[in-house]
């Protein structure tokens, strides 16, 4: 091969990865409200995690994606590891769709051909004005680049008949027996390591065992490698997350070891079985049969060869799924034996419980980790409020700086979870996304500086207190239950504003009448209360200094209320179903 050819033929690899990327990306975005349905209707029962997986990873057509979303999920404690280890299993059986578009678009129908005008169609598509149009103009694209990526390294490769040199090469690799059978499955698990994709491995496969380069029996070895060499992808994602995200990752290996490691002892007869359903299905001749190689002179062991691989992939990963689907809770076992506990648990005083730190899975189901973590600060940031209301009534010094404290410390929280979400936004931002997902992150912005400024209240109010105890002021009965009516007016807008962004997470958000009635209660109470003071330092019924001490708080407690409606009113704008 010359250096240009070369060249080449890593180009059309690049342009397949890329496509599959590109279709991968739209599918996710045109099915996003749908993926996040089949998410929210995962229960404990394997099969139902199978089949969650299944129809994940058929429609976004990539079971690196679903296993790494999965990994994520585990490490935020939205799904169990039983749980995971069912998905993942459905993830590798929906995998397997893609090597029989691949061998039936891209080799037989060759699809290639409409490639071009499809790509005008998806470019006219992704410059409508509507969100939906342009996400399918997208899929439309990044499909018709993965079959001309496809086409471009069929045609890259050598020709055999100019350049025998290289069939004599691999020759040597097959001639060694069972030996060479693990030759070409570490070659294909190597292989797959590389293009972080055994959908690109799995393409390269078909193309080599199409010219003839390869055996089909070689050929099945390499997508047995493939079947391990994909588990590192969610390994690298569990690396940064909680011990439960490295345990699904590993099941995950486990899972597609155990199944290579039966495939291998029963080699030939599985084999043998894959090429009698081929031979039974499609009236093909049976690929497993002496060392079927394909040649250039006859089409029919070319798509007898194809099919029969696309076969074994499918049959491998089913017949791997129900052997081992029924041991799920022991799997689990295996891999909590494997990865134990951390023995210093002390490290992670604080962690965000819905997003990992890892890649991101998909970036529209991102979305939903994202809003979950949302909720949990809103659900954090409430703690403050409590904390106020011991440090105001707290007569005893050291106990009202433990509050204090903890007012302070609740701060630091606040501006760290702000920071992680927005760091992870931003992330999620920089993929390509929907329309109505960057509005819904545009709003999540918003929503996390309000509800840190719900942080700095607290700490503001611990700050009032701290100044009112070193000037040595006290605060009457009638002071402290007046300041209670407010902080329990404030206590109930947290609750309707968390009542709000649970509703808006689960597309039940109608309107905020709720939270303009409980803003209304705090303006009401606070003015008020702020007459009553006024009318009192007129009477010089109260000390100034103590009044101001004490208007400072309800004040800060009205702006608390702010805040909060800010909160609904981004819903409302983002998130309310019109």
């Amino acid at each position: 091969m010359g250096i240009l050819q070369i060249f080449t033929l890593l180009g059309a690899l690049g342009m397949f990865l890329y496509g599959m990327n590109q279709m991968s990306s739209g599918l996710q975005k045109v099915a996003g409200e749908k993926l996040r349905g089949f998410l929210s209707a995962m229960t404990s029962n394997p099969f139902k995690g199978v089949m969650t997986g299944l129809g994940i990873t058929t429609v976004i057509q990539s079971s690196s994606a679903t296993t790494v979303m999965v990994v994520s999920f585990v490490n935020a404690g939205l799904l169990t590891l039983a749980q995971a280890i069912g998905v993942i299993m459905g993830a590798n059986i929906g995998t397997t769709v893609t090597a029989w578009m691949v061998s039936w678009l891209g080799f037989k129908a060759d699809i290639s051909t409409l490639a071009v005008p499809l790509m005008l169609l998806g470019f006219l598509l992704s410059n409508s004005k509507k969100d939906r149009r342009k996400n399918i103009g997208e899929l439309i694209v990044g499909f018709s680049l993965l079959f001309l990526g496809l086409s471009f390294m069929k045609e890259s490769v050598p020709d055999l008949r100019e350049t025998p040199q290289v069939l004599e090469f691999v020759s040597t690799w097959s001639s060694y027996g069972f030996g060479s059978v693990l030759l070409f499955l570490a070659f294909g698990t190597i292989l797959t390591l590389i293009l972080q994709s055994s959908s690109a491995t799995m393409a390269i496969t078909l193309i080599m065992l199409s010219m003839g380069w390869i055996p089909f029996q070689m050929a099945c070895a390499m997508v047995l490698g493939e079947n391990i060499g994909t588990t590192i992808t969610a390994n690298i994602a569990a690396a940064v997350g909680n011990t439960q995200a490295k345990r699904a990752a590993m099941s995950h290996t486990i899972f597609n070891i155990f199944g290579v490691l039966w495939a291998l002892i029963l080699y030939k007869p599985f084999l043998q079985l894959v090429g009698l359903i081929t031979e039974t299905l499609f009236g093909l001749p049976n690929p497993a049969v002496n060392e079927f190689v394909v040649t250039s002179s006859n089409a029919e062991e070319g798509t007898a060869a194809l099919y029969g691989l696309s076969m074994l992939h499918t049959l491998f990963n089913l017949t791997n799924t129900l052997l081992l689907v029924w041991f799920t809770k022991q799997i689990a076992r295996i891999v909590s034996w494997i990865i134990p506990p951390p023995k210093n648990k002390e490290k992670e005083v604080f962690r965000l419980q819905y997003i990992s730190a890892g890649p991101l899975a998909t970036p529209e189901l991102s979305v939903e980790q994202a809003f979950n973590e949302i909720i949990h600060f809103a659900q954090i940031s409430k703690n403050g409020v409590i904390y106020t209301q011991n440090a105001i009534s707290e007569a005893d010094t050291d106990k009202f700086e433990e509050f204090r404290k903890k007012l302070v410390k609740y701060e630091e929280i606040s501006d760290r979870i702000e920071y992680e979400i927005a760091t992870f936004l931003n992330s999620v931002s920089a993929e390509e996304i929907s329309e109505n997902t960057s509005t819904k992150i545009k709003a999540m912005y918003k929503i996390i500086g309000e509800l840190e400024s719900l942080g700095d209240s607290g700490e503001a109010i611990s700050r009032i207190l701290y100044r009112k105890n070193l000037h040595k002021k006290h605060f009457d009965e009638e002071a402290i239950k007046n300041i209670t009516l407010m902080a329990d007016a404030v206590s109930t807008a947290y609750d309707v504003m968390i009542e709000n962004l649970t509703a808006a997470h689960k597309g039940e958000l109608v309107d905020i009448s709720n939270a303009y009635s409980a803003e209304e209660k705090l303006n009401t109470l606070r003015n008020n209360l702020r007459d009553a003071v006024i009318e009192n330092i007129e009477n010089n019924a109260h000390n100034y200094q103590t009044s101001v001490y004490y208007m400072d708080i309800v004040n800060e407690y009205e702006h608390m209320g702010d805040f909060m409606i800010n909160v609904s009113q981004d819903l409302e704008r983002a998130f309310v179903c019109k």
